[in-house]
C-alpha cells in the first residue's frame, strides 16, 4: 500500500480538548481530556429502550426507568460494529449535542478519539468517518483500534512486575496479547509497539449477549418464562455465574441422578446451588443472590403446584447454570458453535507469529471487557493456556482494576501523548483529500 500523502494545507492549531469514546455494544464509555486533565468517564447505555407502558428511554435516560420487566432494547451495535447510525446518532445527540446534554460538546473545537473493533469492515469505517465529519462536524478525528489503546497503559504495572521505584512506564508498551471479552464477542489481538498485528487477530462469536441469551433459554426451560426479561437475566448472570476451575467435577456434583435416585449432594446444593430472589420493582429494584435453602426450595415447588398459599417473593434456584453458561467461552461447541474456545484461539493467533515472539506475548497477556469480570475467568484462562504452550514458556495473565473502562483510559493516555497529532485527521484534510485518503491514513497509522 502506498503511504498516505502528507497534507500541504495550512494546519490549524490542535483543538483545546478531546472527546474520548469507547463505543461499546452494551455501554459507551465517554469523557473529556483537556490538556493534561483527564475526566472520569461515564458509562452510558448504548441503546434505546421501551418499557411495558411504551415509554422510550434514550441512552442514560434508562437510569430513570423504574420497572425493567419486559423492557425491549434497540441497540445500534451488532457483532461489535456500528450498523445502525440512525439510532447511534440519536444516542450521541442526546448525550453530547442537545441543549440538556450531560456532556455538552462543541465539535468545532473538539477532537474525537473513537475506539473501533479490530479488523472492521472498510464500508463501515467509511460510514463512520462520514458521520464524524459531515454530520457532527468534528474539527479533528482519530479512529483507533480499541485493543491497541491498552498499550498506552502501564502494562507492567497491571501485571505487577517488580521494578525500581520511580520507573517511568514505556508508552506504548512494547509487546502484549490483549483478550477483550465484551458484549458482542471476544477478540484476541497481539500488539507490538502499539500496533495490532492484523493477520494474527482472532475472534470468538461468544460474548456477554450470547451468555445472557443462553441463560435465558435455560431458565425458561427449567423455571419461569424469562424470554422477555433479558435485562433481569443479564443482572443474574453478572452476579451469580462463575467460570469453573474444575468443570467435570462441578458437573458431577450438581447431577441430580437417575430417576428415583436421591443424591445427597444434589439435595444439599452441592456447594454450587444459589437462590436468586427476582426483583418485583416495588420493594426490590434488583435481584438478590443468597445461599441455597432446601426448605425454601421445597416450598417453592409446592407453591408452583398450588399446594400452599401465596409467597411474597419469586425465587429461582440456580445450579449448574452458574458455570455451564460461562463455559461457552472456553468450549462453544457445547451448544453447537463450530469455533474453538479462547485458549485454543490464543494458540491459533500465536502460530501466525514468529515463535521467537511467543515468550513476550505469553508473559504479557491482558484481559479486559465485561465478561472478564466473571469469577474464575483469569485463573481458568491461565490454566488452559499453560496446558497448551511449550513447557519453557512463562505465562502471565492479568486483568486491570476496572476492565470495563480500561480501553477508554488507554485512549485518554493517547490523547495526552505526542502520537495523537500524527494519528489524527483534520476536517480540512478530509474535505481536501476525501474519504479514501482518510482511510489510508488510519490504516497505516504512525507509519504515515
Amino acid at each position: 500500500m502506498a503511504p498516505a500523502r502528507k497534507s500541504k494545507v495550512h494546519q490549524p492549531s490542535p483543538p483545546s480538548r478531546t472527546l474520548v469514546l469507547d463505543n461499546g455494544a452494551y455501554t459507551i464509555k465517554a469523557g473529556y481530556v483537556t490538556g493534561d486533565v483527564v475526566d472520569h468517564p461515564r458509562a452510558i447505555p448504548n441503546c434505546i429502550a421501551r418499557d411495558r407502558n411504551r415509554k422510550l428511554y434514550v441512552a442514560s435516560e434508562l437510569d430513570t426507568c423504574a420497572d425493567f420487566s419486559e423492557v425491549a432494547f434497540r441497540r445500534p451495535v451488532e457483532k461489535g460494529f456500528i450498523v445502525n447510525w440512525e439510532a447511534e446518532k440519536e444516542i450521541w445527540e442526546r448525550e453530547f449535542f442537545d441543549d440538556k446534554a450531560p456532556q455538552p460538546c462543541d465539535p468545532s473545537d473538539t477532537r474525537l478519539l473513537l475506539a473501533e473493533p479490530p479488523n472492521s469492515l472498510p464500508a463501515l469505517q467509511t460510514n463512520c468517518d462520514q458521520m464524524v465529519f459531515e454530520e457532527f462536524g468534528f474539527t479533528s478525528y482519530c479512529r483507533a483500534v480499541g485493543p491497541a489503546l491498552i498499550s498506552y497503559h502501564d502494562v507492567q504495572g497491571i501485571l505487577r512486575t517488580p521494578r525500581d521505584p520511580g520507573t517511568i512506564a514505556q508508552l506504548p508498551a512494547e509487546i502484549l496479547l490483549l483478550i477483550d471479552s465484551g458484549y458482542s464477542n471476544t477478540t484476541i489481538t497481539p500488539i507490538l509497539q502499539g500496533r495490532p498485528i492484523h493477520p494474527a487477530i482472532r475472534r470468538l462469536d461468544v460474548g456477554g449477549k450470547l451468555l445472557t441469551n443462553y441463560l435465558t433459554r435455560l431458565l425458561s426451560l427449567r423455571h419461569y418464562d424469562m424470554r422477555n426479561e433479558t435485562y433481569i437475566v443479564n443482572e443474574m448472570k453478572e452476579t451469580a455465574c462463575y467460570v469453573s476451575l474444575d468443570f467435570k467435577g462441578d458437573l458431577e456434583r450438581t447431577w441430580k441422578g437417575t430417576r428415583g435416585e436421591h443424591r445427597e449432594d444434589y439435595l444439599n446444593g452441592a456447594g454450587v446451588a444459589k437462590d436468586y430472589v427476582l426483583p418485583d420493582f416495588h420493594t426490590r429494584m434488583k435481584g438478590v443472590v443468597r445461599e441455597f435453602d432446601p426448605v425454601q426450595a421445597s416450598r417453592a415447588r409446592k407453591l408452583a403446584a398450588g399446594r400452599v398459599g401465596e409467597s411474597s417473593e419469586d425465587v429461582l434456584t440456580l445450579r449448574n447454570e452458574r458455570f455451564t453458561v460461562p463455559e461457552l467461552l472456553f468450549h462453544p461447541s457445547d451448544i453447537g458453535i463450530p469455533q474453538p474456545g479462547i485458549a485454543d484461539l490464543v494458540m491459533q493467533s500465536l502460530r501466525d507469529l514468529p515463535i521467537g515472539l511467543w515468550p513476550g506475548f505469553l508473559s504479557n497477556v491482558i484481559v479486559v471487557g465485561g465478561s472478564s469480570l466473571l469469577d474464575g475467568f483469569v485463573e481458568r484462562l491461565q490454566k488452559e493456556i499453560v496446558q497448551l504452550v511449550p513447557d519453557d514458556c512463562f505465562v502471565r495473565v492479568a486483568r486491570p482494576v476496572d476492565p470495563i473502562i480500561s480501553t477508554w483510559l488507554g485512549g485518554a493516555n493517547l490523547a495526552t501523548h505526542e502520537h495523537i497529532n500524527a494519528l489524527s485527521v483534520t476536517k480540512q484534510e478530509y474535505e481536501e483529500f476525501g474519504a479514501a485518503w482518510v482511510a489510508r491514513k488510519f490504516s497505516v497509522g504512525l507509519e504515515s
